[in-house]
């Protein structure tokens, strides 16, 4: 769940000007689960299932490239379930999944993999492997887990520092959030290529997201300082931002969602992810949310936590013929 500082992860931008972001892990998991086939093939379930006898067969992108990666070969069975929808959501899924699965396969393999090679690797396979035209933050908030300042420096590095704060503070910020599922799924991918592209050529785009980095900047030292009532109202500014980026990131439909949310209560919020649908996330005080609810009729409701550890071994046994 990033709150300030969306696309400012976009390589065309953070080279030139660095990059930053404020986002938290949330406490919806993807599960991955690995382990010895009794043949030499390959078998992969998620939504639908691939039977296979080589790498090169694999349909599943991400899997491929995975497997490549780690030069697995087969004998192998990998089965995956959500605790939401997987795709077009704007809640990271596809770079939580691919965290996932490199952490269970470096796990089969018997090796440890520290949380930052988790999302190095991550962004190199989603990016790089696979041409993906996003930023990095993704792979990073699910590779540690927590609320962090997540900073993308022109030389590539990626920093992720914890917002540290009294525990009341984050507690409030917690409790202060409502999310809805707008029902609309969208490419992720073809927004961010049309931002980056935008972004690119045209300066005033660039002083967009400059802003919209000064502002994660500005929420974090205000977090930290445990003033947390501005946290609404930042938000609010960094979404106008970037609804102003690129044509596509907002609908008729998200502006009417979103104005009568104020109109009960609501001080801030966006749309998560990059834009489009997915999930419409509020900031609003405890008492005005059952009024915000009732502002939204047509919207589903859907309760979301912070979640602290990132990605996990939750259960491993040494495989010998791995």
């Amino acid at each position: 769940m990033s709150f300030v500082g969306g696309g400012s992860d976009l390589p065309g931008f953070y080279r030139r000007y660095g990059g930053a972001v404020l986002s938290t892990s949330i406490d919806k998991f993807i599960y991955v689960n690995v382990n010895r086939k009794f043949d030499d093939g390959i078998r992969i379930a998620y939504s639908r299932t691939e039977e296979v006898s080589s790498i090169d067969e694999i349909e599943h992108q991400l899997v491929r490239a995975c497997m490549e990666h780690l030069t697995l070969a087969g004998g192998i069975e990998i089965t995956t379930i959500a605790d939401i929808p997987a795709k077009g959501t704007g809640l990271g899924s596809s770079s939580s999944f691919t965290v996932g699965l490199l952490h269970a396969l470096n796990a089969y393999q018997g090796r440890y993999v520290s949380k930052e090679t988790l999302g190095a690797d991550s962004c190199h396979i989603e990016i790089d492997r696979c041409g993906e035209p996003i930023g990095k933050q993704d792979q990073y908030a699910a590779a540690y887990g927590g609320f962090n300042l997540i900073e993308f420096h022109p030389d590539d590095r990626v920093a992720v520092t914890p917002v540290i704060c009294r525990p009341e503070t984050l507690q409030t910020i917690e409790e202060s959030i409502l999310v809805f599922y707008t029902g609309i799924t969208r490419s992720a991918s073809k927004l961010l290529a049309q931002q980056s592209e935008q972004v690119d050529r045209q300066a005033d785009k660039q002083q967009v997201l400059r802003r919209m980095v000064q502002l994660t900047y500005d929420l974090y030292a205000e977090i930290q300082g445990n003033n947390e009532a501005v946290f609404g109202e930042i938000l609010h500014e960094n979404w106008m931002l970037k609804k102003s980026l690129t044509q596509g990131i907002s609908t008729d439909d998200i502006d009417d969602w979103y104005a009568a949310a104020r109109a009960a209560g609501a001080t801030g919020g966006k749309i998560l992810g990059a834009g489009a649908g997915g999930f419409l996330m509020l900031y609003a005080p405890k008492e005005r949310h059952e009024a915000i609810a009732a502002a939204l009729p047509g919207l589903r409701r859907i309760k979301m936590g912070f979640e602290r550890q990132g990605s996990a071994i939750i259960f491993y046994q040494r495989n010998q013929g791995a």
